[in-house]
């Protein structure tokens, strides 16, 4: 079941990205412009934010399994009315509207932490963000390779098939579930910023995810900017090059999920910010060219990718823990809070190219770093320090703490033979 639902996953967030590589064959299809064709990338993006408000909330109010099949099968309607559109307003359409149903991914996540023991969830979640990650790779891929052979519209039609198939496999695949909540519609689309005001570790979270999601934005970004400058005089190929090394971080998140079941989130999250900071330094000296500096590149991104996307999943491995009846409420705040974090970091990066080059958004990466390690430190700090937790150790050192230490309530059993019982001489 878990292989079926990184499969979900990956159909799931394909869907958003496939158009990106197929626009000057769509532009050429409909004999538009190449401007124009670019609106079909940016009506998925915008229906899938809309998507993530509007629609993921009704994961706790909707049976789990019922909720994808009819997800899955819309976005297969949807897609199948892209590629036979007629023109391009058609097309654009629905393309909106297959952005808006392909968030399955979103409720695929609340689904498995509420099926899995906690102490595997970090490890599940791992999985299913390997099958985003590779979905998001290859469906650019598939698509391009596609589009050469048959055209703009064989995409959208294969892509079409493949999501209603899924949508039949789902009705057997996944089990039975509850719904953990009977809130009105529109108390659900509240209650994400309600949480977000009452729950201080879901605040963090997605700070740590905002601001390291927008350093990644900046990043790939500005990245083909330096590739199509004098420093290298490359072509879009390099960058789609560079990104195919992202695929390494579909080994490292179920790595890192294993490591959140082990340690906690917070070890996690602090691991993955200094490997952020690393990553910054390191992508500094692609700013020099040559072969140097794009083995700096390919590092660089590389351990970014890794730190963003371990990050994420210890991120929402504490944010399924705080209410188990509202995790696709919670989902949907970290999500939307992680997305609009990565369209600022995109706007912040290209200011910065343009006032200090490579370098500049080097160093906002860094800064953006910096924020999130500082708040992390800072919530270690507070949580050592409660009152939960220290106490004074004894009467000649009060300044003193140091960490309870919780004692069995009975004995531990014993082994070996019983002593006989005492009994008085006679």
């Amino acid at each position: 079941m878990i292989l079926i639902l990184a499969v979900t996953c990956a159909v799931a967030v394909g869907n958003i990205y496939f158009p990106q590589a197929i626009g000057p064959l769509v532009a050429a299809g409909l004999h538009v412009s190449p401007d124009s064709a670019a609106a079909v990338v940016t009506a998925t993006q915008i229906g899938y934010t809309a998507g993530m408000v509007l629609l993921v909330p009704l994961g706790d109010r909707l049976p789990h399994r019922s909720f994808l099949v009819v997800l899955f099968a819309l976005t297969g309607l949807a897609l199948l009315a892209a590629g036979c559109a007629p023109a391009l307003p058609a097309l654009i359409a629905a393309s909106t509207l297959v952005g808006l149903t392909t968030v399955g991914a979103q409720i695929v996540g609340p689904l498995v932490a509420g099926l899995v023991a906690a102490d595997r969830q970090g490890a599940v979640i791992g999985t299913l963000l390997s099958g985003s990650t590779g979905g998001m790779l290859l469906a650019r891929t598939f698509s391009g390779t596609l589009g050469e052979w048959l055209g703009w519209r064989a995409p959208y039609l294969v892509a079409a098939v493949l999501a209603l198939l899924l949508a039949t496999v789902l009705v057997f695949a996944v089990p039975t579930t509850t719904p953990s909540s009977r809130q009105p519609y529109t108390a659900l689309l509240a209650e994400p910023l309600r949480l977000l005001r009452t729950e201080p570790d879901l605040r963090r979270s997605c700070f740590y995810q905002a601001t390291v999601f927008a350093g990644f934005s900046a990043v790939w970004t500005c990245l083909a900017l330096l590739l199509a400058g004098p420093a290298y005089g490359l072509g879009a190929q390099a960058v789609g090059m560079i990104a195919l090394v992202g695929a390494a971080t579909m080994v490292c998140t179920p790595l890192a999920g294993r490591l959140v079941d082990r340690y906690g989130p917070d070890p996690v999250n602090l691991a993955c910010m200094l490997g952020v900071l690393v990553s910054a330094a390191i992508l500094t000296i692609g700013a020099r060219g040559g072969a140097l500096g794009l083995t700096a590149l390919t590092l660089g991104t590389l351990l970014l990718d890794a730190a963003m996307q371990s990050g994420m999943v210890a991120n929402q491995v504490r944010v399924y823990a705080l209410r188990v009846d509202a995790r696709s409420r919670l989902n949907t705040a970290y999500m939307t809070c992680a997305y609009l974090g990565g369209s600022a970091g995109s706007w912040l990066g290209v200011r910065v190219w343009s006032q200090a080059g490579w370098w500049g958004v080097c160093v906002l990466v860094a800064l953006l770093a910096a924020l999130a390690l500082a708040r992390h430190l800072l919530a270690l700090y507070k949580f050592e320090e409660s009152p939960a937790r220290t106490r004074v150790a004894d009467r000649g050192a009060p300044g003193r703490r140091r960490t309870l230490r919780r004692t069995p309530r009975h004995p531990l059993p014993r082994t070996g033979p019983r002593p006989a019982p005492w009994r008085p001489p006679p």
